[in-house]
């Protein structure tokens, strides 16, 4: 009987074992959608700022910024769109026309090449003394003549001598219109006294000398112009006598009128490079 009893207990108390482990479960199934919940779970103010974000992206409505205002990134302000200029395009006729040297450069070219050759003529002795020097390329005439052939040292007033040379130059260049560049050069000596203070004043005298003597001989004024350089332009050392010598000088610069400050108005100068000026000009014409 007492064995009957013990059985029966056994058998009531492996009943509720199953309680065990769905308790088990049950916590593992809440656990479990804890974790999910939390995974799911939005964060609010990154949701809005991209919802912002994209808003913007899509409007054409100007939005105040977002986070950093220093970041264009971050900016609500739409990026300008810079639009390209039109450039010219030239036709193939247009180009080659501007590569083309006009007529009229052409013709003065010529006559420079004259005028040139005409000098060289003219002053045939004093180019064999080495005493004058004549170059010439497209653009003008360079005619280089030593002191020593026009003043006395360390004076600025034409010697008697010099007289015969600037009439045959004046004979030469009066009939053109170009305008011409007188210069004034010396060596480095230095030059101080009650006439001159300096190889400035004494080169720009002297060129002076040379710009009165040729308007006297006819040439226009207006076409003249006296520069000074001193004894910064050297051409040869001025560590020898012969160096000295050669540096010592004055130059006629006769210029081309394309390419001269005065001596042809804008029309004419854009003649002769063959352009057509932009605006009207209204320049004075040459005297």
């Amino acid at each position: 009987m007492a064995r009957h009893r013990r059985k029966v207990a056994d058998d009531a108390d492996n009943h509720d074992r199953w309680l065990v482990s769905y308790a088990d479960f049950i916590t593992l199934l809440f656990a479990f959608f804890v974790v999910m919940y939390s995974i799911s779970s939005v964060n609010e103010a990154k949701y809005k700022s991209l919802t912002h974000s994209i808003g913007t992206a899509f409007s054409h409505k100007n939005q105040p910024p977002i986070g950093n205002t220093n970041d264009p990134t971050q900016s609500g302000t739409p990026i300008p769109v810079v639009k390209p200029n039109p450039l010219d395009n030239p036709t193939t006729e247009e180009t080659e026309k501007k590569r083309q040297l006009s007529e009229e450069i052409l013709k003065e070219r010529r006559q420079l090449n004259q005028v040139s050759d005409q000098l060289k003529s003219a002053l045939g002795p004093f180019i064999d003394m080495n005493l004058v020097t004549v170059t010439s390329n497209d653009y003008w005439i360079s005619l280089e003549m030593n002191s020593e052939l026009l003043f006395l040292s360390g004076e600025a007033e034409l010697s008697k001598k010099s007289t015969p040379v600037l009439e045959k130059i004046a004979e030469v260049i009066n009939p053109m219109q170009n305008a011409i560049n007188v210069e004034g050069h010396t060596d480095n000596v230095p030059i101080a006294n009650v006439k001159f203070r300096s190889n400035w004043d004494l080169s720009s005298a002297r060129a002076t000398s040379v710009v009165q003597e040729f308007a006297k001989l006819g040439i226009g004024p207006a076409r003249l112009s006296a520069i000074g350089y001193g004894e910064f332009h050297p051409i040869a050392d001025n560590a020898t006598q012969e160096g000295r010598f050669k540096n010592r000088r004055v130059l006629l610069v006769l210029m081309s009128q394309a390419f001269s400050r005065y001596g042809a108005s804008d029309e004419e100068r854009a003649k002769l490079l063959n352009l057509a000026p932009t605006t009207p000009v209204d320049s004075p014409a040459p005297n």
